[in-house]
């Protein structure tokens, strides 16, 4: 086996789970499997030195399915797409309002009220014609600024401001369009020629998923802070989502596909990972593979920027028009095609986000700051914002949260007197309101809703701390500002 060296940026405060090793190790012996394809099925690869050539590990790192949250792989000859998970493009979006902390708390029950209206009873009103959901799946926010006029204003499209919106494009990742050459599967998702509505775009999903309503606790980088438009007791809106059920679609199309191209003759590999390799007798498949991800990719940014706008319209309602900027948006489930010093290959992030250096970015926004990276707590926790500093030996990556401590199994465990603590403390909202008269007695419906919200409290996390700290003992990113939350909104 190709030994492909791991390099943990992980210092003595953060455990580290043995369990999560194991994970690694059964996903490295992607290289065994490359190794038999190339002895036993000569031309599956165009490429002799195909392989996982570095693997680095970031301060949140946890088993995930497959293989473990926190993961950065880069490979040469072959991608991985099982590496990045079904969640494709799940990532962090970040809003810098003029709002500050006592505006919001002072109208919080109103602003529950709409959130919950808007998010989960109904209120969701994000009308598109085939067309439109064409050119997102296709061309990302690209695709949506050139059709957003057939929406006719209607619904949530009051909010969207062209304008701002095509200044935008500059704030997010490769412009929020990763380019498809068709939307595979996808008919049904397209729907009818004329405006409708469905079920998925602006749809927060489960899980860690969340959108926050912050305040700027501590800054701890001036300068930085100043030229972001950071402050201290500003509400910022932060998002974690991202491709929801396209996601999966096209993470089982995916799978499926891999499958189906492993030789019959040769033993299926147990850790039930399949290369997909850069070569000339698959360039069907590749070419399938390319826009598979791409279009559950461009509905991830799509879709944050959706909910965007669905909470700019919960809190306008209450507090008036207010200026919401965007600062940026980055997936932390995805691969790219890099080259790192002369190697051509794949950058494949599960769980990890990408933390550029000011010189790295040069020719975008953060030319003069390093990439914006978002590093969320737990439920109710604080959370930090900082500038990648980009670290080669770390490959230019950084944490995407505080990794769990507990497996949601074992969080739903925990006494009821800390879970009762944790909601004395924090507003979360999410599709059930436990204060409504018809579901008192609705002991099954209420046990449901407790679960979940247990499975994603401040007990299932580590301590967000020594994460963060890493993070500067091994200069991958510097602190910019420190978020706490006011409401948290829970799919």
């Amino acid at each position: 086996m190709k030994e492909a060296p791991i390099k943990y940026f992980i210092n003595s405060d953060v455990k580290i789970e043995n369990n999560a090793v194991e994970e690694l190790h059964r996903l490295l012996e992607i290289n065994d499997t490359i190794e038999m394809l190339q002895k036993h099925e000569p031309g599956y690869f165009d490429d002799a030195d195909t392989a996982v050539l570095e693997v680095a590990i970031t301060p949140d790192f946890h088993k995930g399915s497959g293989i473990p949250v926190g993961t950065t792989l880069f490979t040469r000859g072959f991608v991985l797409p099982q590496a990045i998970g079904n969640d494709i493009n799940c990532g962090m979006r970040l809003y810098v309002t003029d709002l500050d902390e006592e505006q919001v708390r002072a109208n919080l029950d109103a602003i529950e009220r709409n959130i919950r209206h808007v998010f989960f009873e109904g209120g969701r009103n994000i009308p598109m014609t085939r067309h439109m959901r064409e050119k997102m799946l296709k061309e990302g926010l690209i695709g949506i600024l050139d059709s957003h006029k057939e929406a006719r204003g209607e619904g949530i499209w009051r909010y969207y401001n062209e304008g701002q919106q095509e200044q935008d494009l500059n704030q997010v990742d490769k412009m929020g369009s990763f380019i498809a050459d068709a939307t595979i599967g996808l008919d049904d998702f397209l729907g009818p020629t004329e405006l409708s509505r469905d079920a998925q775009i602006g749809s927060l999903g489960g899980g860690n998923h969340f959108f926050e309503i912050q305040v700027v606790q501590k800054v701890h980088h001036g300068a930085v802070a100043s030229q972001w438009g950071l402050k201290e007791g500003q509400v910022v809106l932060m998002i974690h989502t991202g491709s929801v059920a396209l996601g999966y679609h096209s993470g089982a199309w995916i799978k499926e596909m891999l499958k189906k191209m492993y030789p019959s003759s040769l033993k299926h590999p147990e850790n039930g990972m399949y290369p997909l390799p850069l070569s000339e007798r698959f360039a069907a498949q590749w070419s399938a593979f390319w826009s598979l991800l791409h279009n559950a990719a461009n509905f991830a940014f799509a879709n944050r920027l959706m909910l965007g706008l669905m909470m700019y319209k919960s809190l306008s309602d209450v507090l008036g028009d207010f200026e919401q900027k965007l600062l940026y948006d980055a997936p932390h489930n995805y691969l790219w095609e890099e080259r790192l010093e002369d190697m051509q290959g794949f950058l494949h992030r599960k769980g990890s986000c990408t933390a550029k250096s000011a010189e790295q970015m040069m020719g975008t926004p953060f030319q003069y700051t390093g990439e914006p990276v978002f590093i969320p707590g737990s439920m109710g926790s604080h959370s930090f914002i900082l500038a990648g500093l980009g670290n080669r030996e770390s490959l230019f990556s950084a944490s995407h949260g505080a990794g769990r401590a507990l497996s949601r199994g074992d969080a739903v465990k925990v006494d009821d007197a800390r879970f009762r603590k944790f909601l004395g403390q924090f507003r979360v909202i999410n599709p059930i309101d436990p204060k409504r008269a018809d579901l008192r007695g609705r002991s099954d419906i209420l046990k449901k809703w407790e679960d979940e919200l247990k499975k994603e409290a401040p007990f299932a996390y580590k301590d967000i701390t020594p994460v963060i700290q890493s993070h500067v003992d091994y200069g991958m990113a510097a602190i910019v500002a420190e978020v706490a939350p006011i409401a948290t909104v829970k799919g």
